[in-house]
């Protein structure tokens, strides 16, 4: 039976058997329970995890141009926090409603991508916001994962021989 927070009856012993005064129902029970809440360890001898093989330093904010940047309620607070404003005023200021998102980060023109977060400065090509910044983008692009763009980039970069050269994208919504 697949294990989900609606349906908890995957983890409720069904029998009872004992063997040496140990309810092996029960300490199944545990164990499956420290299986699903428990992250995977390192095997011995297995190749560990590849690091994110890309710096943000070197990119000029693809991510940051994308059409929906989603916001969290904790985010706006987050954000509100950062300003010293209230949950309201960070609201109206830096969200709109759109793509089945209540809150949605606002944007503003840039000359490579079309349109921007509103929190990057389009000169230095970084983050204005970064100890605030939303959880998408503390996440981005996940654990282990690679930045697709980057390597575009950095592909680009070399055929063009060209260390400052932009594949850019226009996003105008």
């Amino acid at each position: 039976m697949q294990a989900n927070s609606h349906d908890r009856t995957w983890d409720r012993p069904k029998k009872n058997v004992w063997k040496n005064n140990v309810c092996l129902t029960e300490r199944a029970h545990r164990l499956r329970r420290w299986l699903v809440t428990t992250q995977p360890k390192q095997l011995p001898g297995a190749s560990k995890p590849q690091m994110a093989h890309y710096n943000c330093l070197n990119c000029p904010g693809y991510c940051c141009s994308y059409p929906v940047i989603a916001l969290t309620k904790r985010d706006l607070e987050r954000l509100a926090k950062h300003f010293e404003i209230t949950f309201n005023t960070a609201k109206r200021r830096f969200t709109r409603e759109g793509h089945g998102h209540k809150y949605l980060m606002r944007r503003k023109g840039d000359k490579h991508y079309g349109r921007i977060c509103q929190f990057f400065d389009t000169k230095e090509r970084r983050c204005t916001i970064y100890k605030a910044r939303p959880r998408a983008c503390r996440d981005y692009p996940g654990n282990n994962c690679r930045c697709g763009y980057y390597d575009f980039l950095m592909h680009e970069r070399r055929a063009q021989n060209d260390d400052t050269f932009v594949a850019i994208t226009n996003h105008k919504d």
